[in-house]
C-alpha cells in the first residue's frame, strides 16, 4: 500500500510554476504601500537551497500558487530554469506525508526524506513514518531505499560513500521480534537500486539509535527507557570489538543532559561533542571511551550553542552554528571565515549566511535578509568572484523592507529577565499605545524565536499592530536553569505570567495600549492563547488558537504511547493539576472571545483537542459566532511550513478578521486614524467553518 501511495506521489506537476532561475539583483528599499494578504500569505518562491557536491546543480523547494515543488537547477546549463521532479500535494494525499530535507550523495543522485504519522499494525498504534526516495537527475525516476521489511523509521542516514554509490542507513524492520520493534538494523543501501547490500549492525533491544564514523563504522549506539526516562549510551573504538555501556542519564528536566556527539575525530576515541554540563550548551573534545570532557572549543555566553559544524569528511569541523538574538555562524576554517568576513563588512552582521557549497567551497550559496526582508539567495563563485542571484523567496516583495523586526529585553513580574523579538507596523512609525498581538511560539520546551522575518509576525504587523514573541520561560536556547524555571510550575502558571508581563512591559514603555491586547499562537501556542482567554478575559479582547492542546489529561494519555509514560511528563510539573490549567475542563466561567483552528490531518495533537474544546465551549452555554468561532481545516497537519497557501490564507485571514471585530488596529482616539489602509478584499472575504 505505502509503495503504491509512493508511486502515485512522482506524478508531474501540473502547476504552472514560476519562471525561476539566475536574475538580476535589485536595490533593496522599504516597500512603500500596505502588502495584500495574498502576498503575505504566498508560499516561498524559493526555499531550503542544497547544492550539490561538484557544484553543478543546485536542489530546491519552489512554492506556486497552492504547490510546492522540488526541483533542479542544473549550474552547468547557463540560462537554465529549475526542473520540476515531484511536487507536495500528492506525498500529502497519500497520508500527511511530507518531504522533511533532502541532501546529494553526488551530482546525480539526490535522496528525500519523507515523514508522516501512521497507524502500523505491528506497533498496534500511531507513529512517525521515515522513508527514503533516491532521485535520479540523470533519468529523472525515483525511487524507494530500503522500503522491504521497514516499520516506522528507514531514514536515518549515518554515512554515505559517494564513490560507490551507497549509503548507510539506520532503520526499524519487522524481523518477527516483538521486544526490538523500536530497534535499528544498520545495512549498507545501493542508491541506484535501493536494494541492501550488506547488513553490518544488527538490531539490539536497548539501542534505539547508531552512529558513525567518517569510514562507515558504526562507533555509538544510544537507547533509552521510555517509562523510566534513563538513557544509555554504548560505544566500541573500531570495528570488531564489543559495544560497551559508557554513559546512563536521566535527563529528568527535560534539558539535553549528557555529552551529545558530533563528530569522531581521527585519534583514538576523541571526538567532538556538546554538552551543557556547565549550564549552558557548549562544545567540547572528549575521549567517549571514558567519556570524559576535555577541552572546551566554543562557547556563547548567556546563550546555548547550537552545533559544530562538520567538514566534508566528517572527522574534523570547520565552525560552529549558535543563535543570539538572531541565527549566526562562526567558521574556525580559514579560508571559510575570510569569506564570511567579507560578506560581514559588505552586507552587515548576521544579514549573510552560507547556507550550502560544493565540496572544497568553491562555489557558496548565500541566504541574504536583514529581519526585515523576506530574503533572498545568491550564488558565489569564489574563484571567479562573481556573485550573482539565484532567486528571491518572493517575487513580489524582493528584497524590500518590510516591518521593524529587533530583540528586546523585559523583566517578568518575579524579576526573570526574558528576551523577546518586536515586530512593529512601519506604516504607522512614530505612534504611541498601538493595538498589541502577543505571538506564541509552540513546544515550550527546547523551542524559541528568533530576529527574522516571520510570516505570521509581518502579516498581523501589516494590518497595524505591534507584535511580540516572547521566548518566556523554558523556552530553548538560554541555558538549563531557564528551562527548569519554565518546568517548574508547568504549563499554563508562571509561564502563561511571562505573556502577560510583556504587554505590561511595552506598555509601560508607551509602544502599546494594555487594554488592546490579543494572543495568537500555534501548538503549545494555540494552548497559550485558550488559557489566556480562560484564566484572563478581562487582560485581552480576544485570542487565537491553532493547533493547542485543551485537555491536558488527554493528551497525556495520548501521549504515553507516542512517548512512553516518563516522555508524557513534559507536559505539566508542579503543585498545579493537569485539570486545574487545562482551559476546555474550565469552560464554565467567562472566557475572551477565542477563535480556534486545526488541522484534522494533525499528526503530534489530535483533531479530538479542538472538538472537546468547542463541544464543552457549547456545553457551558457559549455561542458560536459570539464567544468563539470554529475553522477545521480537512488537510492541514501540524507543522505551519507546510502549509498550503489555501490553508496560511484561511489561517491569517480569519485571524486579521478576528482581531478587526474584538481588536481593531485602528480607532477614532489613534493620531493617525485618518490614514487607515483601505480593507484588504482577501481578509474582508475570510469566513468560519462550522
Amino acid at each position: 500500500m505505502i509503495k503504491k501511495m509512493f508511486a502515485a506521489a512522482l506524478l508531474a506537476s501540473a502547476v504552472a510554476w514560476p519562471a525561476v532561475g539566475m536574475a538580476q539583483d535589485t536595490p533593496g528599499k522599504p516597500v512603500p504601500e500596505k502588502v495584500s494578504l495574498d502576498v503575505l500569505a504566498s508560499l516561498p518562491l524559493m526555499s531550503d537551497l542544497q547544492m550539490s557536491p561538484g557544484g553543478t546543480k543546485i536542489a530546491m523547494t519552489l512554492g506556486a500558487g497552492n504547490e510546492f515543488g522540488y526541483a533542479i537547477l542544473d549550474l552547468s546549463k547557463p540560462g537554465s530554469k529549475p526542473q520540476i521532479f515531484a511536487r507536495a500535494s500528492t506525498f500529502k494525499e497519500a497520508g500527511q506525508r511530507d518531504v522533511t530535507s533532502y541532501r546529494w550523495v553526488d551530482d546525480r543522485y539526490l535522496i528525500l526524506e519523507l515523514a508522516s504519522r501512521e497507524f502500523i499494525s505491528q506497533f498496534g498504534q500511531r507513529v512517525d513514518i521515515g522513508r527514503l526516495a533516491a532521485y535520479d537527475t540523470q533519468t529523472g525516476k525515483t525511487h524507494p531505499l530500503a522500503w522491504d521489511m521497514a516499520t516506522a523509521d528507514a531514514s536515518n542516514i549515518l554515512h554515505i560513500d559517494k564513490e560507490k554509490k551507497r549509503i548507510l542507513l539506520a532503520r526499524q524492520i519487522d524481523d518477527g521480534d516483538t521486544e526490538k520493534r523500536f530497534s535499528y538494523q544498520v545495512d549498507w543501501v545501493d542508491v541506484a537500486t535501493g536494494k541492501v547490500l550488506e547488513t553490518v549492525q544488527r538490531t539490539n533491544p536497548i539501542v534505539l539509535g547508531w552512529a558513525a564514523d567518517s569510514k562507515g563504522v558504526v562507533r555509538m549506539g544510544f537507547g533509552s527507557n521510555r517509562d523510566t526516562g534513563e538513557s544509555r549510551y554504548l560505544y566500541r573504538s573500531g570495528p570488531g570489538e564489543n559495544f560497551r555501556t559508557v554513559q546512563r542519564v536521566i535527563d529528568k528536566d527535560f534539558t539535553g543532559s549528557g555529552i551529545q556527539p558530533i563528530v569522531f575525530l581521527n585519534e583514538p576515541d576523541m571526538a567532538i561533542v556538546s554538552s551543557n554540563h556547565e549550564g549552558y550548551r557548549a562544545i567540547y573534545k572528549a575521549n567517549l571511551a571514558t567519556m570524559e570532557i576535555g577541552e572546551k572549543l566554543f562557547s556563547v555566553p548567556g546563550y546555548d550553542v547550537g552545533t559544530a559544524i562538520p567538514n566534508e569528511n566528517r572527522d574534523g569541523i570547520v565552525g560552529y552554528a549558535y543563535a543570539t538574538d538572531r541565527t549566526r555562524r562562526k567558521f574556525t576554517d580559514e579560508r571559510l571565515a575570510a569569506i564570511q568576513k567579507f560578506l560581514t563588512e559588505d552586507f552587515g552582521e548576521g544579514n549573510a549566511v552560507i547556507v550550502s557549497s560544493d565540496d572544497g567551497d568553491k562555489k557558496l550559496v548565500v541566504s541574504m535578509a536583514s529581519p526585515d526582508q523576506i530574503g533572498s539567495y545568491y550564488l558565489y563563485d569564489v574563484e571567479s568572484g562573481k556573485f550573482a542571484l539565484i532567486g528571491h523567496r518572493s517575487d513580489a516583495l524582493g528584497d524590500g523592507k518590510l516591518n521593524p523586526v529587533k530583540a528586546i529585553r523585559y523583566k517578568a513580574s518575579d524579576g526573570l529577565e526574558i528576551e523577546a523579538v518586536l515586530t512593529t507596523p512601519r506604516l504607522r512609525a512614530g505612534q504611541k499605545s498601538l493595538p498589541v498581538v502577543v505571538l506564541t511560539h509552540g513546544g515550550p520546551y527546547g523551542v524559541r524565536d528568533y530576529a527574522a522575518y516571520d510570516q505570521w509576525a509581518q502579516t498581523i504587523a501589516e494590518q497595524g499592530y505591534v507584535v511580540v514573541q516572547p521566548n518566556y520561560r523554558g523556552s530553548g536556547g538560554y541555558g538549563n536553569e531557564f528551562v527548569k524555571s519554565g518546568r517548574q510550575d508547568g504549563f499554563g502558571t508562571r509561564m502563561q505570567d511571562d505573556l502577560n508581563d510583556v504587554v505590561d512591559y511595552l506598555a509601560a514603555q508607551g509602544v502599546v495600549d494594555a487594554k488592546r491586547a490579543c494572543m495568537m499562537g500555534w501548538s503549545y501556542g494555540g494552548y497559550a492563547s485558550a488559557r489566556a482567554a480562560q484564566r484572563d478575559p478581562a487582560r485581552w479582547r480576544c485570542t487565537i488558537a491553532g493547533a493547542g492542546v485543551y485537555d491536558l489529561p488527554m493528551m497525556r494519555d495520548y501521549d504515553k504511547g507516542y512517548l512512553g509514560s516518563f516522555g508524557a511528563n513534559y507536559l505539566a510539573k508542579g503543585a498545579n493539576s493537569l485539570i486545574e490549567v487545562s482551559p476546555a475542563r474550565n469552560t464554565d466561567t467567562k472566557w475572551a472571545p477565542i477563535l480556534i483552528v486545526h488541522g484534522v490531518r494533525d499528526p503530534r495533537v489530535p483533531i479530538a483537542q479542538a472538538r472537546t474544546l468547542v463541544s464543552r465551549l457549547k456545553g457551558s452555554g457559549k455561542k458560536q459566532g459570539v464567544d468563539f468561532e470554529y475553522i477545521e481545516q480537512p488537510k492541514n497537519g501540524h507543522y505551519g511550513i507546510y502549509f498550503t497557501k489555501e490553508e496560511r490564507v484561511e489561517w491569517l485571514g480569519g485571524t486579521s478578521n478576528w482581531l478587526e471585530r474584538f481588536n481593531p488596529a485602528y480607532v477614532p482616539s489613534d493620531a493617525d486614524f485618518g490614514k487607515k489602509p483601505a480593507a484588504d478584499p482577501l481578509i474582508a472575504g475570510a469566513k468560519f467553518s462550522g
